[in-house]
Parts: structure tokens; C-alpha cells; sequence
């Protein structure tokens, strides 16, 4: 099915996927017998999606999807490693997904670490722990300095400005990581979209965009 389809014809689905969520009539699609007999040998995903493990962010029913429509990446911050675009590139390279989304969202416990971290008197954190929160840290340094440039006080981090840092500093390694998933965006074949779930409302807001896709600028 994917090979059908275009990054834009994708998002666009998802995105009326997501509204459907946010309304509160979701169609449930492909979710039944049939669907599941029709999967049992193969798969043929129309998106990606590399998304923080949150419980709260469960990436086909945020977006109304069915049995075999997303391909699914998950880890506490959504934090690039080689199992994930290792992930990604089984996706773009083999299953021919024409589109990633990276879904952030906000109250997000392992941003909120990565704040806390970086006080004067922050604990240790269990080794494993800090390992995984780690490379949130330079998006929290980073909004720490435009906060001070713009004369505004630092003693209170915004945890949305940083989730929202961390999220683009994500796409941009990704492409920056993956050489064959940067050729694929580059060829027009394939797109990504970050957008970050607001956990009120259910709305899947669109933060960044690299590739042939269009309504998933900056919010």
C-alpha cells in the first residue's frame, strides 16, 4: 500500500486520523478479522513512527490507525541510538514507508530529567537512566542561553520550549545519522515530520519538516 502512496497523501491521512481522535469519533479502521488474516504473512506500513515510550502516547490510536499501517519505534524521549535508526532505515529501505513522524509531547518525564539534571545539586542518576536522558541535555543548554540572551530569567526551565528543541535536534540527527534515509528525502521518496502530542487535548501538533510535505511547519 505504500508504495502508492506520497509523504503528502500520508500525513494528510494521519492528520485526519488525528482529528478524528480529538473529536472523539474515531473509526477504529482495520482492526478486525479480516485485516489480521490479511497481515499474517506480510506487511506493507504507510508510516513510520518513532515516538517517546510514554503510555500515554499510543501512536494508532493518536492517529485512528489499524493492524499493519504504522511501523512503530519507541523509547523514554524519543532519543536517536542505533537500534532505532536501525529501525527506521529497515522501514524506508525495505518496507518503503514514504513518510517518518517523530511524536514528541509535552509533560515529558525524561525532558523533565534532563531539566532537573542539569541543576548544581541534581543526584546521580542510575547509570541507564542518565545514558538514555543524556542527549536531551544540550536542548536544555541550548534554551537556557536564548533564555539568558533574550534577558529573561533561567532559575525556571520551560519544559515545552525544551521538548520542542529536543524534537527538531531529533529529525535533524536522524538525517544527519542515516545517510540512507537522508538520500531518500533528498530523492522526494520519503519525508519527516516532528510534531509534538498535547496530552489534554489529543491534538498531534506539527513542529518540523524535512521533505515533500506541506501543513507540518512550525505551530
Amino acid at each position: 500500500m505504500s508504495d502508492a502512496l506520497t509523504p503528502q497523501a500520508v500525513w494528510t491521512q494521519m492528520l485526519e486520523g488525528n482529528r478524528r481522535f480529538v473529536s472523539g469519533d474515531p473509526a477504529h479502521p482495520r482492526q478486525d478479522v479480516e485485516r489480521r488474516a490479511e497481515l499474517a504473512n506480510s506487511q506493507h506500513p504507510t508510516a513510520a513512527l518513532f515516538g517517546c515510550s510514554d503510555s500515554r502516547l499510543a501512536a494508532e490510536i493518536i492517529f485512528d490507525q489499524g493492524l499493519g499501517d504504522l511501523f512503530v519505534v519507541r523509547n523514554a524521549g524519543q532519543v536517536i541510538s542505533d537500534s532505532v535508526i536501525g529501525s527506521l532505515e529497515y522501514a524506508v529501505g525495505v518496507l518503503g514507508v514514504p513518510l517518518i513522524v517523530v511524536l514528541a509531547h509535552d509533560a515529558c518525564g525524561a525532558v523533565g530529567a534532563a531539566i532537573d539534571s542539569t541543576a548544581v545539586d541534581a543526584p546521580n542518576l542510575p547509570p541507564y537512566i542518565w545514558r538514555q536522558i543524556a542527549p536531551i541535555v544540550p536542548a536544555v543548554r541550548r534554551v537556557i542561553r536564548e533564555e539568558a540572551a533574550a534577558g529573561r530569567p533561567t532559575d525556571h526551565v520551560d519544559a515545552e520550549l525544551v521538548g520542542r528543541e529536543h524534537l527538531r535536534h531529533t529529525v535533524a540527527d536522524l538525517l544527519r545519522a542515516s545517510e540512507l534515509i537522508a538520500e531518500a528525502v533528498a530523492e522526494g521518496r520519503v519525508a519527516v515530520v516532528g510534531a509534538n502530542y498535547r496530552l489534554a487535548d489529543g491534538e498531534a501538533v506539527p513542529v518540523v519538516s524535512v521533505g515533500d510535505v506541506d501543513d507540518a511547519h512550525a505551530a
